[in-house]
């Protein structure tokens, strides 16, 4: 009899092409996991296990605590599986957590809010340690001017000025209860906190941000730029090394 898992996976998005698995593809983190899986208890090729991820991170970006669901039928126990898991999956992959949960439980759709966090680095020496984590920029942004415009971006509004796919026929209304941008030493970091994010949202938010802290546009530009709901109003993507998901909650 199958059982609902619930996993907590964190891993290195560098090499892989994101989360969601693609036919043809298997340098996927989804495609990953399910291979594993689906060789622990002799799925058919014809019938992989499915694992579903709460977020579909874009390739290049990381995760700290990814959340998915699979249903097993197996007689591992929980302890067993997660060693399985961690023994031949890359070492970029790591599942932190596994337990069995409710029949119901849908890693995506029960999902209430996530945290994503963008990390810059202005400094003069190399980020040789978090080189793969953070966009390394030439010039310091005016931070202050950057808080403004993330002020005016919070709440709930239809952000289609955000968001990558020009063809999203379904609502792209979103609550993004914060922005926070933090600034310690040479590490300037934004966190955004939501109930959920369009393709390509936080990365889109990200670079505009930016181009307000180079003062390429006006913090109280923001207002319009919403009410446009055109994505060519928008700043660049920032890149997707610099961005992590922190956190799903439920």
């Amino acid at each position: 009899m199958k059982k609902n898992y619930k996993m907590t996976i964190s891993y290195d998005g560098t090499r892989y092409y994101g989360w969601e698995h693609q036919p043809g593809q298997p340098m996927t983190i989804q495609g990953k996991l399910e291979t594993v899986l689906s060789r622990m208890v002799g799925a058919p090729e014809d019938q992989p296990v499915t694992v579903i991820g709460a977020g579909r991170t874009d390739a290049g970006v990381h995760a700290r605590a990814q959340t998915a669901n699979v249903l097993l039928d197996t007689d591992m126990s929980e302890q067993e599986i997660l060693a399985y898991l961690n023994r031949y999956l890359p070492e970029d992959i790591s599942v932190d957590e596994l337990k069995v949960c409710a029949d119901r439980f849908h890693s995506r759709f029960k999902a209430i809010g996530k945290t994503y966090c963008y990390s810059f680095y202005c400094g003069e020496a190399k980020p040789v340690f978090d080189r793969k984590y953070v966009t390394i920029l030439e010039k310091k942004p005016d931070v202050e001017r950057m808080r403004q415009a993330a002020d005016l971006l919070t709440g709930m509004h239809d952000y289609r000025s955000f968001c990558g796919n020009s063809h999203m026929k379904k609502s792209t209304v979103r609550v993004v209860d914060s922005i926070e941008i933090r600034q310690k030493g040479p590490y300037i970091r934004l966190v955004f906190h939501g109930n959920g994010f369009l393709q390509n949202m936080v990365r889109i938010m990200t670079g505009t941000l930016l181009e307000v802290g180079e003062g390429k546009r006006a913090p109280e530009e923001m207002p319009a730029l919403l009410a446009a709901c055109d994505r060519r109003l928008a700043g660049p993507t920032a890149p997707a090394k610099g961005l992590t998901l922190m956190k799903v909650e439920y």
